[in-house]
């Protein structure tokens, strides 16, 4: 039986001056199939991306859909109106359930009874109801709760996680999504695997991260040399028969090394009389010549390297805590470093990883304690918002200013240029402007000068951001072979399962949560806790539930409580337990510092602040609660 596909490209192509990206590519997608590209940075990905949705011309080929086929796209910068609301922003759309519940919401802030009946009657008719369920799950599980801020006034990040939010709220029939993980945490990114896999749109993806790739998607299309290759299965699927095709690629330019050895020997014969060889013979000595010289991965040199050398003393942590505006992130942190140490640091945004970083390379001051770094250590930190190249510099004259070769074992180097083509910089690009680099590429360009300090402590914050999979897999061949310290930061769980021997959590009570053990095996041993947890609240809800039945019947009052208001009594519950914890971690701390008045002043300041907000929300809830019946 034929696949019939929802979505065909064909013959697409495009260039870029004299620099050509692909060419001829074609492809199709059938209902609900989850298909992602990989290829390497600055070949294409995001702007084939872009063609197919109309964000930028294709220089030739088409792409059609069926008939009716609603479509979204998530691309990597989106566009958004500073003065709307979240709110608004989340209902911009033409789809027809979405005109629906921005029909309703409008009309539940106080529209006539028959405005109000029409209103009701669009939710039945498109469906929209599920919208409403769906918006209240996707917003809740991308931390997305005060839906009347404006968009100017959100961070990159919360802006990037509202547009993904928009379009899983609309659901379409086709779904494309560049790099989707991008900006969120561990927890969302898991989820967000789940809900895509779970779902029946079909989905179009740029993605680096390997999970994501081997637990989403059904296909993968591999865009290497202007060409696509198609895999059919997830992304250990894909290995194996890309394998394959690398092994039949050497197998293919041996046999052609050969070939090229009798045919070189033929045309240096009798050099003067070239002029009566076969023309075609020539002409294909050349492609010979050119398959056999040709560079495969294989060729690049395994990596031993030689640090500086780490003294007795590295870092040591003592008792140290951080926080903002009285805002406490982290304390007592108390930790010293071993040779060969190897940490990955886990916690939601804003839980304070970056800023740990920065007091552990001494570019922050701790709010109490002490970081101590031996006279040995030579730190190596790539931050994640990279580097600021001058202007005009091209990419070997960024490599030279820091070192013109790196040390290896038993005496060996690797120059600037060989490590530059090992990180999938060709010679011939060595002398491009850096300003005509991709993002990714100029993230690569700048983690290759922080290995070429000969660092013997390395910090990588967020390192595989924009990073293509090919670059990510030398990466971690080198990180693995790296004698020194390691910290890492990181949202790409395959590479922190790789890497790292511990975890350390932040964002629990203001501590840092020691783990042994990679992040699979952390997120295996609080499966319990977790279940257990939700055990809780569901028999605590199922409880509240009860009573609020048995109290007084069921009315279609509810109804009339907007979209807005609904969002917000379902998470007040949430709020209150939490308010509740901190009010209660606040009396204990009062009570356990009778003799530190500073303190016992901001502790009281707080507790102050932390009564009146449940006093609020637990006021607007009883007034909620009352309404909806």
């Amino acid at each position: 039986m034929a696949v019939i596909n929802v979505f065909s490209a064909e013959n697409l192509s495009k260039r870029y001056g004299e620099r050509l990206l692909f060419e001829g590519l074609t492809f199709g997608l059938s209902r609900g199939q989850k298909c992602a590209i990989v290829a390497k940075n600055g070949t294409g990905k995001t702007t084939l991306l872009n063609g197919i949705c109309d964000v930028e011309p294709m220089d030739n080929g088409r792409v059609s859909m069926d008939a009716g086929i609603q479509w979204s796209y998530l691309p990597q910068d989106p566009e958004y109106d500073g003065n709307q609301t979240i709110l608004d922003h989340l209902y911009a759309s033409d789809m027809a359930a979405v005109k629906a519940m921005r029909t309703y919401v409008a009309a539940a802030e106080g529209a006539d009874d028959d405005t109000l009946q029409s209103a009701y009657e669009g939710m039945d008719i498109h469906n929209a109801w599920d919208f409403e369920a769906r918006a209240k799950e996707v917003l809740g599980r991308l931390n997305l709760h005060n839906l009347s801020r404006t968009m100017a006034t959100l961070s990159g990040g919360e802006r990037r996680r509202i547009a993904l939010a928009r379009v899983l709220i609309e659901e379409p029939d086709i779904l494309f999504l560049d790099e989707p993980t991008n900006h969120l945490d561990l927890d969302m990114i898991q989820w967000l695997e789940r809900y895509l896999a779970q779902s029946k749109m079909t989905i179009l993806m740029i993605t680096h991260d390997r999970y994501f790739l081997e637990n989403v998607c059904d296909t993968i299309l591999e865009l290497d040399g202007q060409t696509l290759h198609k895999y059919k299965g997830n992304y250990s699927y894909y290995l194996e028969k890309r394998e394959e095709r690398k092994e039949n690629a050497l197998a293919n330019r041996a046999k052609a090394r050969g070939i090229f050895k009798r045919e070189l020997e033929w045309i240096r014969s009798t050099p003067s009389a070239r002029t009566g060889k076969s023309k075609s013979r020539i002409e294909r000595f050349y492609e010979i010549k050119n398959a056999a010289k040709k560079r495969l991965e294989e060729d690049d040199m395994a990596l031993r390297l030689n640090p500086h050398r780490l003294g007795g003393k590295i870092i040591e942590l003592h008792k140290v805590a951080h926080g903002f505006d009285g805002d406490v992130l982290f304390e007592n942190l108390t930790h010293h470093f071993k040779r060969g140490e190897r940490i990955g640091i886990v916690g939601r945004n804003g839980s304070g990883k970056s800023t740990l970083l920065d007091l552990i390379t001494q570019g922050d001051v701790p709010l109490r304690g002490k970081v101590v770094v031996g006279e040995t250590v030579v730190f190596g930190h790539y931050h994640q918002s990279g580097a600021q190249f001058p202007e005009g510099q091209r990419i070997i004259e960024a490599v030279y200013e820091i070192a013109e070769f790196m040390p290896l074992e038993k005496g060996l180097k690797i120059t600037a240029t060989q490590l530059l083509e090992r990180f999938l910089f060709p010679r011939s690009t060595h002398h491009q402007l850096i300003s005509t680099l991709s993002g990714g590429e100029r993230k690569r360009l700048h983690l290759l000068q922080v290995l070429m300090a000969n660092p013997n402590f390395l910090i990588l914050d967020e390192p595989t951001n924009d990073l293509d999979i090919y670059t990510l897999q030398i990466l971690e061949e080198f990180l693995f072979d790296f004698p020194g310290c390691l910290i890492l930061v990181s949202h790409d769980r395959y590479f922190m399962d790789r890497l790292v021997e511990h975890i350390w959590v932040l964002g629990t009570q203001n501590e840092v949560r020691f783990f042994p053990g990679n992040y699979s095996q952390y997120r295996l041993a609080l499966t319990d806790e977790k279940r257990q947890a939700q055990d809780l609240r569901e028999a605590n809800k199922a409880t509240s539930e009860s009573n609020a039945e048995s109290a007084s019947p069921k009315n279609d009052y509810s109804k009339r409580l907007s979209f807005k208001e609904k969002f917000e009594f379902e998470q007040l519950e949430d709020k209150m337990t939490e308010l509740e914890h901190e009010k209660a971690s606040l009396t204990e701390q009062l009570y356990a510092n009778p003799a530190d008045q500073a303190k016992l002043q901001v502790l009281g300041e707080k507790l102050h602040e932390v009564t009146t907000a449940l006093e609020e929300a637990e006021n607007r809830w009883l007034e909620l609660s009352e309404r909806a019946g």
